[in-house]
């Protein structure tokens, strides 16, 4: 069992590289794998070759890296927490409360003059306060409400009700402001500046340094909070902790490339298929690298077929969602 673990761990980090490799040489202009790894290591490459890995395809393949994992590793933690197999990452409302931000922002921008650079790091903004609010409702509520699926309930209100307040805004914006608010919710990997990985770096990281922390908590809660509260698990303590990794790692990739669905509801049970073991000292690991190179795999779809991200995530993410829910009736059936 544990041979196979590793040699699974060994193929999705191979696979990983691979696609990471290969998304730095294919694109408009193809650029062959010795050129890329010269403009890397600062060997003899053309100058316009070494622009276009070093200055575009890195950033946007780090950044298809870093969204890969951020929302499998938080739709595997929401999906633990609820036992929902249907729980993504944005199921606490996180996403909608950046949409909030953001429409605020987009409606509000061209009454201050925002362009540029400052347009692009007040949208980032925007969104990772409108998912900070969020966190703050979902605290006070996790705080006075024992029963987590009131939580699921409440989150999924929240949502619709911000959804409904984005809705009128959209009608009541302008034609270039709506533009710009629809072109956001397409999801974009390519429009991460070096300045603002420079942020999305420690932010996913120390996300995910969270949801290391809690793999003991998230096996324990497999069984149920009634039988985590016998174990000794401090329920309020667990919750809160999961809902600050969920925080930083979905809201980080919303503020940054937009709302990007299906990943954070489809690799966990891609992982838990590949792994067939439900321990998170397994399955959170595994979940982080299938997503990463899936998300590398829905790059290089995009480029290829000039799509938006989101559209790409979906077309691939529909179907395993389809297989789980048709599993689990027939499970359930049974």
């Amino acid at each position: 069992m544990k041979s196979r673990i590793y040699l699974l761990f060994i193929t999705l980090t191979a696979l990983t590289l691979a696609l990471f490799a290969t998304d730095l040489a294919l694109g408009p202009v193809n650029i062959p794998l010795p050129q890329v790894w010269d403009a890397l290591c600062g060997g003899e490459c053309p100058t316009t070759s070494a622009r276009i890995v070093t200055d575009i395809r890195l950033i946007k393949a780090i950044v298809a890296v870093l969204c890969g994992m951020a929302l499998s590793v938080s739709g595997l933690q929401m999906q633990t927490l609820f036992r929902n197999p249907l729980a993504g990452p944005y199921v606490l409302g996180i996403s909608s409360g950046a949409s909030l931000g953001v429409a605020l922002f987009v409606l509000g921008a061209p009454l201050f003059g925002f362009a540029g650079e400052m347009m692009s790091l007040g949208v980032a903004g925007s969104a990772w306060v409108g998912a900070a609010v969020v966190l703050v409702f979902i605290a006070a509520v996790g705080r006075k409400v024992k029963d987590i699926m009131v939580i699921l309930i409440l989150g999924m209100m929240f949502s619709s009700g911000i959804g409904a307040v984005v809705q009128i805004l959209q009608y009541l914006s302008q034609e270039e402001a709506l533009k710009s608010y629809v072109l956001w919710t397409m999801g974009s990997l390519g429009d991460v500046t070096s300045g603002e990985l420079a942020i999305m770096i420690p932010s996913v990281a120390a996300g995910l340094i969270i949801a290391v922390i809690t793999i003991k908590s998230l096996n324990i809660l497999l069984f149920g909070e009634e039988y985590a509260i016998t174990m000794g698990l401090d329920i309020r303590r667990s919750r809160m902790l999961l809902f600050l990794s969920t925080t930083l790692l979905a809201g980080t990739v919303t503020a940054f490339c937009g709302p990007i669905g299906f990943i954070g509801l489809a690799m966990p049970h891609v992982s838990r298929m590949l792994t067939a073991d439900s321990d998170h000292r397994v399955l959170l690991p595994a979940t982080a690298l299938a997503g990463a190179s899936v998300m590398l795999g829905c790059d290089l779809i995009s480029k290829m077929l000039a799509l938006p991200i989101n559209a790409v995530t979906s077309i691939i993410g529909i179907p395993i969602v389809v297989w789980v829910v048709l599993k689990n009736n027939k499970s359930t059936a049974s």
